[in-house]
């Protein structure tokens, strides 16, 4: 079975409401009750909401036992205003569907046409739109919700477009696909002082302009090297902007990466070391906060085994060209829980690149996004 051309044309004028009305991680109430509209014309035999704080996910069940095998978008927008001039851009300043996610959603929404015609022989099919990708919260926020526990995956696939490769060409490899990234939020506190007497205060400066090159210096090797860490400094700030003070607080935030989780504690006792005894050697106090923790998303062999298969039925071509990457993802998490594995989907050649303020998702991958999951969907539930 699939889509027709009614179908398509209906999944692409969703994919673009869904991008004129974004809404950031955790904020995404109108996204998910409009995905909720959608999914309840599509008849699914579950349908759970709220999940993990705004996630919704609708199951298909067969007959007959058999295996639980999730499938997963995002339902999240990002911080970043849209520049581009399509008819549909956003509608919302500061605020746009650049990472493609409105077209994820397209495709699961196609899914679920799919299966309301001819649910599965056997087993489940779930439907997860996740909320909170692009924090690294969801994931981990829809495994703890006590709802995810009657959903239980066995299987668990997700796709990203990737733009630099052909458009419709799949990159898929075994083993780590991207990588394990936090955000460090270190400050400094000192003691505040008049700018005509700086002595009698205790000024961070120093300690700062030492901090950035010596994080950066964290950073070793390249992505395919066993010791591979990146630590990028992403913003700084010192005092009030002011020209009778001198400070006695500074802000530095940084981003650590790794290939993978175990190498991620490494680097981040190298980095908390670094700040504590150059605080300590300035005569300053630092605290460390953590945010947007991600773990590395892993490929399982078996399952990247069964999208190779769907990729060869469907004479889709496919190879490992730019993987792994050292973006992040939280669908990592869900390899905690099951066999997953997550294919990234050729978006153009010379397509805008994820997060730059003029990119759009090419409306002619819906089609093919949902011809793979539901081939895999046929292969293992029949």
């Amino acid at each position: 079975m699939t889509l027709t051309n009614s179908d398509v044309a209906e999944l692409t004028a969703l994919r673009r409401d869904l991008h004129r009305h974004p809404e950031i991680s955790g904020k995404e109430a109108e996204t998910a009750r409009r995905v909720t509209a959608v999914l309840g014309r599509h008849a699914p035999g579950t349908l759970l909401t709220d999940l993990g704080g705004h996630g919704v996910a609708a199951t298909y069940e067969g007959t007959e036992p058999g295996p639980t095998v999730l499938f997963r978008c995002e339902l999240d927008a990002l911080p970043i205003n849209e520049t581009g001039t399509a008819p549909h851009r956003s509608t919302v300043p500061g605020t746009g569907h650049l990472c493609g996610h409105d077209g994820h959603m397209a495709i699961l929404a196609g899914l679920a046409r799919l299966l309301s015609r001819t649910r599965p022989k056997r087993g489940r099919v779930v439907l997860l739109f996740q909320p909170a990708e692009e924090t690294g919260a969801g994931a981990a926020a829809v495994l703890a919700d006590p709802q995810f526990d009657t959903v239980s995956p066995d299987y668990a696939f997700s796709l990203h477009n990737f733009p630099g490769l052909p458009m419709g060409h799949v990159s898929l490899i075994p083993g780590p696909v991207t990588c394990a990234s936090r955000g460090m939020e270190i400050t400094l506190t000192g003691r505040s002082a008049h700018a005509s007497q700086p002595e009698t205060g205790t000024s961070p400066m120093t300690a700062l302009a030492g901090l950035m090159p010596g994080l950066t210096a964290l950073s070793h090797g390249t992505l395919d090297a066993p010791g591979f860490t990146l630590a990028t400094v992403t913003h700084a700030r010192m005092g009030p902007p002011a020209f009778g003070i001198a400070p006695g607080e500074a802000v530095l935030h940084a981003t650590l990466r790794t290939l993978t989780d175990d190498r991620m504690a490494d680097l981040v006792n190298a980095a908390e070391t670094l700040v504590s005894e150059t605080a300590a050697a300035h005569g300053l106090t630092a605290e460390i906060a953590w945010h947007d923790v991600f773990a590395h998303c892993e490929n399982d062999q078996e399952a990247t085994r069964i999208i190779e298969t769907a990729l060869d039925a469907l004479g889709l071509a496919h190879d490992g060209r730019g993987l792994p990457m050292r973006p992040s993802e939280d669908f990592g998490r869900f390899g905690h829980a099951a066999r997953a594995a997550m294919l990234f989907l050729g978006a153009g050649e010379d397509h805008p690149a994820l997060h730059n303020p003029d990119y759009d998702f090419p409306d002619d991958l819906i089609p093919t996004g949902v011809r793979i999951f539901h081939r895999i969907a046929r292969d293992l539930l029949g």
